[in-house]
């Protein structure tokens, strides 16, 4: 274990093997490189609490390290609340769960790969295996923003032995909301490209500039990969989009698929409540501008959450959906007393 600086916080990097991950459709690497946050009096022999992070669309557990002026990254951060004593130490991992399409929403999808099996199968095991961990499911916490936050929540309610405590931030739901109003926009795109998700794909990865306007069938393409996917065909075709791309009405049945993922619908079954209900901590937070929409999901999520007497904390703060990470501030010292 290298010696501490006591200007920076001590991060490393574990490579996983990722056997859950080999063969996967997209030829996607299977070893990952995955970020770690070690507390201060983390000596390889005292046992700390893991929280585990996910990334955002088109993000990774790397892009937890980008430094950008005036912002804490989230090591430093964590490293700050502890020495204020506001949060707890813990180990904050941060995964790789991204494809060539920007991201797997960690779901298991013939499209791209069983990245909910990596996340839950693997990785916390492995994770176990190698460092000085409290491997219990009452020390451990998972929690992130946007694609990540929907990660967090639906890997939680899918895997109560798992976890005890969740934070969501802005995530993935009420996909009526967030998703539907984006389909005119992907809708368009696509027309641009004569229909062909194949030469949408070959442009986009070419293009040593990605073009911007593009992103929205980006954003749509990836979704579909994850939540509809079509195993008969061949990358990157092999998906199907939830609306028609000549009239973008939507395709009822693939709406569907999709709708099965929606923590706003997922939160009708009892199997969910009951895995919310076990939760030692549920926190989400939401801004006011959300350009997603997802303040108004959340708000549907919370007041079901509350129907179904599933204890929980909802906040909402002025910002929109971008450059919102100071929110972990907020997360992090609440994850930590949950799991300590």
């Amino acid at each position: 274990m290298t010696e501490r600086h006591p200007a920076y916080p001590r991060v490393i990097e574990l490579f996983v093997p990722g056997k859950t991950l080999a063969g996967n459709p997209l030829g996607d690497p299977a070893q990952r490189r995955m970020p770690v946050y070690l507390p201060p009096s983390y000596d390889g022999v005292k046992r700390f609490p893991v929280i585990y992070l996910l990334a955002g669309f088109a993000s990774t557990g790397q892009s937890f390290l980008n430094y950008s002026f005036g912002r804490q990254t989230v090591p430093e951060m964590a490293e700050s609340l502890i020495a204020s004593e506001a949060m707890k130490e813990a180990i904050i991992v941060m995964p790789d769960c991204m494809t060539r399409y920007g991201g797997s929403q960690y779901v298991d999808s013939t499209a791209t790969g069983n990245y909910e099996t990596y996340l839950v199968r693997e990785v916390l095991p492995f994770v176990d295996s190698e460092l000085a961990t409290l491997p219990e499911r009452k020390h451990r916490a998972i929690a992130g923003k946007s694609s990540g936050g929907f990660g967090a929540l639906r890997t939680a309610m899918r895997h109560p032995d798992s976890f005890a405590a969740v934070a969501c931030h802005s995530g993935d739901m009420g996909f009526d909301l967030c998703y539907k109003p984006n389909f005119p926009a992907a809708a368009r795109v696509l027309e641009q490209y004569g229909g062909s998700i194949s030469a949408f794909f070959t442009n986009y990865e070419r293009s040593l500039k990605k073009p911007s306007k593009d992103f929205a069938l980006l954003d749509i393409a990836a979704m579909a990969a994850s939540y509809s996917p079509d195993a008969g065909k061949a990358a990157p075709e092999n998906m199907r989009l939830p609306f028609d791309p000549y009239t973008c009405e939507i395709v009822e049945d693939v709406w569907k698929e999709w709708l099965a993922f929606d923590p706003v619908s997922m939160i009708d079954e009892e199997t969910c409540q009951e895995a919310l209900r076990s939760l030692e901590l549920l926190y989400l937070d939401c801004g006011t501008a959300d350009e997603y929409n997802l303040q108004f999901a959340h708000r549907i999520f919370s007041a079901k959450a509350s129907f179904y007497a599933i204890e929980h904390r909802y906040e909402e703060f002025m910002d929109s959906h971008a450059n919102t990470s100071y929110r972990y501030a907020v997360s992090l010292p609440l994850l930590s007393e949950a799991v300590a």
